[in-house]
Order: C-alpha cells, then structure tokens, then sequence
C-alpha cells in the first residue's frame, strides 16, 4: 500500500537540529571534542522551592487524575507575577489560561482566530512557530522584514497599506529569538496604536523577558496602556524557571481572545496536569533570586562569547537579551548552513544556520549560551586555532 499524506507536509523538511545532532553524533564517535551551541535547552536546575512544590504534589493520587482546568491558585499567581514583575494590575481569572508550553500554544492560536486565507503578519528572522502555527490555520503569511540596521525592528508604517488593512493578527517577540534584540516601550507604545488604527490582533510572545543583559528593562506587552484592547501575550516558564520539559506557560491579555483560545482547547486538552501547576505556583510566587543569578551567568557567557570571538576577528555583536547570540557569517561562504557544517567540522562548535529561522537570517549564524564559560572560552580558541577568520 502506498501511504498518502498530507499535501502540507512537503513544507516541513527534516529539523536542523536533528541533522546537527547526527553530525554530532559521528563526530564524537570518531573521537572529537565538541561544544554544543545550537539548542536552546538550559543547563540550569530549577529551584529547590519549585522541585518541591511538584514532588508534594506528586505524592498525593488524586493529583493524577485530569486536572479539566487551570486551578484558581494558580490563575491567581500568574495575575501575582503579572503585578510584580511587569506592573501590570488587576489581571483577571478570565484573562488568563495555561498552554502546554508557548511553542504548543503558537501553534494553536490562530485556529482560534483565523480563517483560511486570512493574513498573519510574522518576522523574517523569527522563530519558525511563528509562521508553522499560522500556516497549520491555512493562514496566508505576509513577512514582515527586520534588519540589523533598525535595530531589528519593524518598520511598521512601511508594511503595505494594503497588507495592513487585510491583516487579521500579527506575532511580534522582543528579546527576539534568534537575533536577540531588545524592543523598547516606545516601540510597543507605536505598535498599541498601530494595532488599534489597522484592526490587527497582536500576539506577543514573551519568553525571554527574564534573561535581558546590560541594565534594560525586560517589559511585559500588556504594561502598556491599550494593550488588552489589540491583544495578548504568552508567559512562559521554561527559560526563566528552567522548567522547559514541564510545558508550561499562559496566554494572558484580551478576555475575548483568551475565551475563544480556551473554547479551543478544550476540544483537545484536559489540562494541565496538577503537580505541575503547583510547581508552577511556587515559580510564580517564590523569591527571584535564582532567576536574576542565572540571568548574571547568561551575561557572563554573553561575554565570553560575544566578546571572546570579537578579539580573534569574527565581528559577533553582544546579544541584548535572551539565551543566544546572532552573529554575522563570513562573506566568502555562499549560505549559513555551508557555513555552519565548516565551522562544526574544523572546530567542533556547532551552532544554528540562520536561515532556519528565514531568509533574512541566512548570513547570520545562532548561538545558544548554554555551556560554561571556561567551555566557551575553549571554543572560541578552537575557532581562533582554525584560521577561519584569519583569510
């Protein structure tokens, strides 16, 4: 029998980091030293208060059973976490919902809020949900280009009258994975009012608010005034608490959007399960010491990346928020990937071809800061010893 499938599936090639991994795979075989800067998995051990949290609840049987929704306590942390952190005031219960991690739920939001055809604004360099999720709705994307020369910013009054007056939604996240920027409050200010005036839903994603480097301000989309009145935001876990194989995060904003996603879901989910609702409870009321000391070692590694590779000649700006740095290829390769494998071969760094993140990235390179420094600052001498930057 010859197998059918889905016509969409010529879109969906085999993952870079699977491909990365099985080069890997032979090279450490064959004896060779590596250093792993391609995923963004971090090295770090949640806190001691939040294991806890999970074990406890863990111990009791009736934690196994469906959970069929979010716990009060809960919703009640993240509106909690949304006051402390970001001044964001007077969240409600119904403003809020959780989501198995943020990568399940971009994926997801725009069959709740689209229509085939339907256009979504998405980055070019962006983080590749942020177009799949989209497309999975049969959405049409329209890409919406940054470049270094803006600060990695759009240009949102230079995206076509026409495009603008058809959009339905639109992904913006700052700091940006991959090329780790930094977006000001003036900048959400302008795209409030610009969401407002154009009739466009905004969905922020906001994972790497906590791991912002040089005394900036990691801000919360929904601080801004308007905000829920365009909008919504997703909150995740993961890279601030280290709690990445937990799946857990929240779309937090428009009561309307949050009602109709919640309708959604709950065709496929039955919740989340409970013991990793009150692990999340203690991340979200807990101290943020572990936070903020972790967020000092990502910077310490910024450092010694960013800056270890500028003294041997390969120009890699510091990253100004997130756990990567975004750095410039060679102009005498012809792609990122023929790029990337050269590299991995003559020095053991591996690190992520830009253009799996968009054409735009393809003469940018990806760097995840998740080894230690003395291993950073190995690997920069691995690449220093290969010549590359010395033709």
């Amino acid at each position: 029998m010859k197998m059918q499938f889905a016509d969409r599936m010529a879109d969906y090639e085999e993952g870079i980091f699977q491909l990365l991994n099985e080069k890997k795979n032979e090279m450490v075989k064959k004896g060779r030293i590596v250093y792993n800067l391609s995923v963004g998995t971090p090295d770090f051990k949640p806190s001691g208060h939040i294991v806890n949290a999970l074990v406890e609840a863990a111990k009791k049987p009736e934690n196994f059973k469906y959970s069929l929704g979010d716990m009060p306590e809960l919703l009640d942390a993240v509106a909690l976490r949304f006051d402390k952190r970001y001044g964001v005031k007077g969240l409600k219960h119904e403003e809020i919902t959780s989501v198995y991690g943020s990568q399940e739920g971009i994926a997801h939001i725009a069959m709740s809020i689209c229509n085939p055809g339907d256009i979504v604004l998405v980055p070019n360099p962006g983080y590749p949900i942020f177009a799949i999720g989209p497309s999975l709705a049969g959405a049409r994307l329209v890409t919406y280009p940054l470049t270094e020369d803006n600060g990695f910013l759009p240009r949102l009054n230079e995206i076509p009258e026409d495009v603008r007056r058809k959009a339905k939604m639109m992904i913006v996240s700052y700091p940006l994975n991959p090329v780790c920027a930094i977006a000001p409050r003036s900048f959400y200010e302008e795209l409030v009012a610009w969401a407002e005036e154009n009739e466009i839903i905004i969905i922020h994603d906001n994972a790497y608010s906590d791991i912002i480097y040089d005394g900036n301000e990691g801000i919360s989309f929904l601080s801004i005034p308007g905000a829920k009145d365009v909008g919504a935001e997703f909150y995740s876990l993961s890279k601030s608490f280290d709690l990445t194989g937990a799946r857990i995060a929240f779309l937090v904003g428009n009561e309307e959007l949050v009602r109709n996603f919640k309708t959604f879901r709950s065709q496929i989910d039955y919740g989340i399960f409970t013991p990793i609702q009150y692990a999340a409870i203690a991340a979200l009321t807990g101290p943020d010491d572990d936070v903020i000391r972790q967020c000092r070692e990502y910077q310490k590694r910024r450092d010694a990346l960013c800056g270890g590779m500028r003294k041997i000649g390969w120009n890699v700006p510091d990253s100004k928020g997130s756990m990567f740095a975004w750095g410039p290829i060679p102009n005498y390769y012809d792609s990122s990937t023929e790029f990337v494998i050269d590299l991995m071969e003559k020095t053991g760094v591996i690190c992520t071809p830009g253009s799996s993140f968009g054409s735009l990235g393809d003469r940018y390179v990806r760097f995840a800061l998740t080894i230690p420094v003395p291993e950073i600052e190995k690997a920069v001498e691995a690449v220093r010893q290969s010549g590359i930057f010395g033709k």
